[in-house]
């Protein structure tokens, strides 16, 4: 199915509240399940230190490729979708969160409209978010650098990769 998907996009998702491997799970089951988009690889599970606003639980995180037919603004509105039927609120920057789901890259597309950047603006300066997206993308480049090379210059202490198997995100947890 994937080879009739037009677009490959990379996602980062995260949360810390409630139960954030069951909400990024439904979060992909729900994107996969649209007619036009297909989850293609998922990283494990990574506990991360909170990054911004630091009284708060540590997160939980991982990146996700995509395949889809929408346009990037089409697609980051089902995205937000996912996000709401998940019943998550925009109350603080940087702030604890049931779920987030972030479009990275687009293809190779560069975008700038209001509410959608392309390639994600900060996405190099997130060990959250490479060290994940690394494990799934491992040749990718960003910027025309490799990510090892972004890699390199952050602080990756606190990061740690959970046991979780590739597949984590296919099934609803029983609670």
């Amino acid at each position: 199915m994937s080879a009739t998907r037009d677009h490959q996009v990379f996602l980062s998702l995260g949360g810390n509240l409630g139960d954030p491997a069951d909400a990024m799970g439904e979060a992909l089951r729900l994107l996969d399940a649209d007619d036009a988009t297909e989850v293609i690889a998922v990283s494990s599970l990574y506990k991360t230190p909170p990054w911004g606003k630091l009284d708060q639980p540590d997160f939980l995180n991982s990146a996700a490729e995509i395949r889809t037919d929408r346009a990037p603004r089409d697609f980051l509105d089902l995205c937000l979708d996912a996000e709401r039927r998940l019943k998550r609120e925009r109350r603080e920057r940087w702030g604890p969160r049931l779920i987030d789901i972030d479009v990275l890259l687009f293809g190779s597309l560069t975008l700038h409209e209001p509410g959608l950047d392309i390639p994600h603006p900060r996405m190099t300066e997130r060990a959250f978010v490479l060290v994940p997206l690394a494990e799934i993308a491992p040749n990718l480049k960003i910027g025309g650098k490799p990510i090892a090379f972004h890699l390199k210059a952050l602080d990756h202490a606190g990061i740690e990769r959970l046991p979780s198997a590739r597949d984590w995100w296919k099934q609803a947890s029983e609670s």
